[in-house]
């Protein structure tokens, strides 16, 4: 079946051809691309901007929110979606689900807002580990907000509670059917403990969101993977769009040299970080060098970060890789032999030291309570292990800047050490190319990154995989026309008739079956060189029972019992023959047989033949003249008129 790329025919053309592939005795399977409806994808935050994931999808009529981030650069009506962009009305009516993909506060940090400020009671789909570690980090963040900062018009501890019992857990690699119509599947992301990638379906429709991923394995989880399921649009993050990271065991190196440089001549490493995340990374990397190296200074980390994460890496033992749950039984990973519980007192203490703060970008909490404190010394650290978003001072002290400001008039001086070395569990933009490769999507989108890298990496795509790249901003609605395969059952029946009667025409001898009740799908040498040439089916479109079948008039008129009417045309010729009818009956048989061949040429009786099952040959003596009708249906035009052109050149009365 080859497929035809338009996009705005208003009928499906099937053109088939006679290879042996997804051929079966009874039947083939063939895909038509029918023209679909477009499927519409709007960013409320996350379009070429980093923070505030929250992605509007319409597809096959369902209108599906992906993620509900805040914006960690922001303290205003700006850090959550603009939810009024949705719709006037009411957001459960407008939409069918909502799909957390792991949780991150720019991934989730606007759902309690948005479900119990806003009002949204629909289902809210998302994995055990992130339905259980959500609650965890949106507490966090409303004590900061609203106890330390006095923010007003914010979420309580309550509505959390509230929001997170909406919230349906999927498993990976469970499809989940949202609806009769919209079914999702996760996929395993990497990136954070239950972060997934997901699935989503509706009818023949398909889509692949995947959240923020990891395509390379760390030391406590393993890589994303996914089916290579090659649906309509892959919506890809592209944190890291232009960068392709060195060699992981450098990176270590170089981390685990300049942390010890600085400790060794008496200065304090700040290395702020997420809860959850890159800090069992660093964690497990810098234990196991101080035990190694035998050193003697204190690793501090905030205080319940490692109660928090041993509970939750116990809990899910089954997300981490495979070394971990080799070892979890003998030896818990994240019982850090070297690294200690941070008190607020200690930020005064002399001497050296290294201390794992939350959050991770200096935007709030302990660890800019830290950096304030250390900034100014010139024999301190601070190591930026992850991207920061704009706003943050993370980002501010990244792009150089000697002094901070703060709301308060407060201002820092920033004489430490800044290093940015990329720990980040995101793609880099050879685990982004790698993902389009297996997925085989039939268009990209990319989100959550920064325009001008996107703008790069989207040239990058289109030039390499020959498909269309799509970067809306926030706000933006972009229109990804779909051309979906719909799979179609064709009747043998009809297939060797359209097969035989383009043999006939052409002149190719198809061979005969080699047994009458298991026809020989082999092709001869001049069917496989007829094969192809492509053939255009002449049949009637069946959809019933769920099932779409091409099958041919006569089959369609029984399966409906309808009555048949049929036109034929006839056409006679008189021709100057002596000798009995049955002598001229027999000649006309070889000659046919000849120009057609033999298997298409049946003697009726000693009167009449039949070319095919469907052109009729009489003949008759009127007034001593011999005369020969030939008749065909208006379908069988082009081996009538073959048929009729045969007899006149050889026969016609002159």
């Amino acid at each position: 079946m080859n497929k035809r790329n338009s996009l705005h025919s208003e009928l499906p053309v099937i053109i088939i051809t006679t290879s042996n592939q997804n051929k079966r005795v009874g039947g083939s399977h063939f895909s038509v691309i029918l023209p679909m409806p477009e499927i519409k994808v709007t960013p409320l935050g996350a379009g070429q901007d980093v923070g505030r994931s929250c992605i509007l999808v319409t597809i096959g009529g369902k209108n599906i929110m992906l993620d509900c981030g805040m914006h960690m650069g922001y303290n205003d009506e700006r850090r959550f979606p603009d939810f009024e962009y949705c719709t006037e009305g009411n957001l459960t009516e407008y939409l069918d689900c909502v799909i957390i993909s792991h949780f991150h506060l720019d991934h989730c940090g606007a759902l309690p807002y948005m479900t119990e400020m806003v009002g949204y009671s629909g289902p809210i789909y998302m994995t055990q580990p992130t339905k259980a570690l959500c609650p965890v980090l949106l507490e966090d963040m409303r004590k900061v907000a609203v106890e330390k900062k006095g923010e007003a018009n914010f979420f309580t501890a309550s509505m959390i509670r509230d929001c997170m019992k909406k919230v349906i857990t999927v498993a990976l690699h469970e499809t989940c059917q949202v609806d009769k119509d919209l079914e999702i599947k996760a996929y395993y992301a990497g990136h954070v403990l239950g972060a997934a990638m997901f699935h989503i379906k509706v009818g023949s429709q398909s889509l692949v969101y995947t959240g923020d991923y990891n395509m390379t394995p760390d030391r406590h989880l393993g890589a994303a993977w996914i089916d290579k399921c090659r649906p309509d649009l892959l919506i890809s993050e592209s944190t890291y769009a232009t960068t392709i990271r060195d060699s992981k065991r450098c990176r270590e190196r170089d981390f685990l040299k300049k942390v010890h440089d600085c400790v060794d001549r008496g200065g304090k490493v700040l290395i702020p970080v997420f809860a959850l995340g890159r800090v069992q990374e660093l964690c497990i990397l810098l234990d196991t060098y101080w035990d190694r190296m035998n050193l003697k200074v204190p690793i501090y980390f905030t205080l319940g970060l490692a109660e928090t994460a041993n509970k939750y890496y116990r809990m899910f033992i089954t997300w981490t890789n495979q070394k971990i749950r080799r070892t979890f039984v003998h030896r818990n990973m994240f019982d850090f032999k070297h690294i200690k519980p941070f008190d607020k007192a200690y930020m005064d203490n002399p001497g050296p030291m290294v201390v794992f703060a939350t959050p991770g970008m200096l935007h709030a909490g302990l660890s800019l309570l830290i950096f304030k404190k250390w900034a100014p010394n010139s024999n301190n650290m601070v190591i930026m292990p992850g991207y920061c978003v704009q706003g943050t001072v993370g980002h501010k002290i990244l792009n150089g800047a000697k002094k901070v400001e703060f709301e308060n008039r407060q201002s820092v001086e920033v004489n430490l050490a800044v290093e940015y070395m990329s720990f980040s569990a995101h793609a880099d933009a050879k685990g982004i190319m790698q993902l389009i490769r297996h997925c085989e999507p039939k268009n990209v989108m990319l989100v959550h990154g920064e325009n001008a890298k996107m703008e790069f990496l989207k040239q990058k795509i289109m030039q390499e995989f020959n498909i269309n790249c799509y970067k809306p901003g926030n706000g933006e609605t972009a229109l990804i026309p779909v051309a979906s395969d719909l799979m179609v059952e064709v009747s043998l029946s009809l297939l060797k008739q359209t097969i035989s009667s383009t043999s006939s025409s052409t002149g190719v001898t198809p061979q005969a079956p080699t047994t009458p009740a298991l026809p020989s799908l082999a092709p001869t040498n001049s069917e496989e060189l007829d094969s192809k040439k492509r053939m255009v089916l002449h049949g009637v479109l069946i959809m019933k029972n769920n099932k779409v079948r091409i099958v041919s008039v006569n089959e369609a008129w029984g399966e409906l019992g309808v009555t048949p009417h049929q036109l034929r045309f006839t056409e006679r010729v008189e021709i100057e023959e002596v000798g009995p009818i049955p002598a001229l009956t027999s000649m006309l048989h070889s000659l046919l047989s000849q120009k057609l061949g033999a298997s298409q040429v049946q003697a009726v009786n000693e009167y009449q033949l039949s070319v095919a099952d469907t052109v009729c040959i009489n003949i008759q003596d009127i007034d001593h003249t011999k005369t020969v009708f030939i008749s065909w249906t208006h379908q069988d035009e082009a081996l009538g008129s073959k048929v009729l052109n045969i007899i006149k050149s050889n026969y016609k009365k002159s």
